[in-house]
């Protein structure tokens, strides 16, 4: 299959005397324009004892700032806008899809809130918030099936002193904790001009562009650059746990150290987990679940970031199935990719469905994902807006050969962890030899 031509994703970049970079990319189709803040910051730049502030934060600055000292949502909804936010490891983003007409107020709350936040963070605003974020750790972790596995998961992958060992919503122990003090002092540490990066897309004007970012950013002092980030980890031989939790089946989850975001291998891993696990047509789902019946459901994905990467695959058994029989199977076809390589029907497939999410991400201006999204991205973590061109060559360069040798290099069944999570009562049903762990 012949590739398209890679999208122009045109833009301009400056960077403000404080530092803050500005990037514009005109659209002129339909008269909205993103707004989109992305600060490099995220869970791994907190420390045991410290955890969730990255996310505490992601609420905090929707509650109001010192000149706007109440909930950000109504205003720009009030003015056809949508917005929303988010966090993980390695980065929050905010952002903004407004009418042209919106504009001046967009930018005006989002420089607010990076130059003026911690007047309204109040010790009464700061619980009010923690019990939110104590809440959605509840419903989205505690009490939901199967969501302790990235914890226990995580807890193995990482030594305890490893930005990556906690998740990036904290521990319960860590938010309840949280001072008043330590928590202004995070903001002050990240959430300023020298560690951040706007990016405006829409109908607008460049020149425009630049001239509000001056206008509502350029007086904002700029901090200092925070220190990197470094830390490794590896496993030398396998790892098998045990998880009992409120489910009505068992799940295997296995997982490894995989490259870091954009280095070698990387783009092969993401392939291999399309080709492995995702769709009907992948290798796994076609003995797994359709041939064999073994199992409900089979996924994998290649996490990707900043310091080092996991692979993870998962399968939940089948009524009657055992964890052992997936396992079996699963290092079965591992032991074959490494041997064999995929088949070239499966990287054009593998290769086909990346370039579509590539496309789909820049169909809009704005939002999660959009052309907005995608400037900032680049620009926090390559240095380099104009990076979407590398980026999708990446995959499309890629080789049957290099996806055999990502397989080989780190897909390896004495370099992993395997998680069982049973039924509660039901540990029989885990595989042999797994020691069980506690997470909380």
């Amino acid at each position: 299959m012949r590739a398209v031509d890679s999208p122009s994703l045109p833009f301009s970049k400056q960077t403000l005397s404080n530092g803050l970079d500005v990037i514009v990319h005109e659209d002129h189709h339909v008269p909205i324009v993103a707004v989109n803040v992305w600060y490099h910051v995220g869970s791994k730049n907190e420390r045991p004892g410290r955890t969730g502030f990255a996310h505490l934060f992601e609420h905090l600055m929707f509650e109001g700032s010192e000149h706007h000292n109440s909930g950000y949502f109504p205003p720009l909804q009030q003015a056809g806008g949508v917005l929303n936010g988010s966090t993980n490891t390695d980065r929050t983003n905010y952002w903004e899809v407004v009418p042209t007409s919106a504009l001046d107020l967009a930018l005006w709350m989002e420089s607010d809130r990076m130059g003026y936040l911690l007047p309204a963070v109040t010790q009464q605003r700061l619980e009010t918030q923690r019990d939110v974020v104590l809440n959605e750790r509840r419903q989205n972790y505690e009490n939901r099936p199967y969501g302790y596995a990235l914890m226990a998961l995580t807890s193995v992958l990482y030594p305890a002193d490893h930005p990556y060992h906690w998740l990036t919503i904290g521990s319960s122990e860590d938010i309840s904790a949280a001072r008043l003090d330590d928590v202004h002092e995070f903001f002050r540490t990240y959430y300023h001009p020298g560690n951040a990066s706007l990016s405006l897309a829409g109908d607008i004007d460049t020149a425009r562009g630049f001239e509000l970012a001056e206008r509502y950013f350029g007086d904002l002092p700029a901090g200092r650059a925070p220190e990197p980030v470094q830390a490794s980890a590896a496993l030398d031989r396998e790892q098998r746990l045990v998880l009992e939790d409120r489910v009505q089946m068992p799940r295997v989850y296995m997982a490894w150290h995989s490259p870091a975001m954009f280095s070698e291998h990387d783009a092969e891993l993401d392939l291999l987990a399309d080709l492995l696990a995702n769709g009907k047509t992948s290798r796994l789902y076609r003995t797994l679940v359709y041939e064999e019946r073994l199992a409900l459901d089979v996924s994998a994905f290649q996490s990707s970031r900043e310091l080092g990467s996991f692979f993870l695959l998962a399968a939940t058994a089948a009524p009657g199935k055992s964890l052992t029989d997936i396992a079996a199977a699963v290092d079965v076809e591992l032991e074959r990719v490494a041997d064999e390589g995929p088949s070239d029907a499966e990287m054009e497939r593998a290769r086909a469905q990346t370039e579509a999410h590539f496309m789909y991400r820049i169909q809009t201006v704005g939002g999660f994902g959009g052309k907005s999204d995608q400037l900032n991205a680049y620009n926090t973590f390559r240095r380099d807006p104009a990076f979407f061109a590398t980026d999708l060559a990446r995959y499309r360069d890629a080789t049957a050969a290099g996806v055999r040798d990502a397989a080989r290099a780190y897909l390896r069944c004495d370099q992993r962890v395997m998680l069982s999570v049973v039924p509660r009562g039901q540990p029989a049903l885990a595989l042999s030899g797994s020691n069980p762990v506690t997470v909380g």
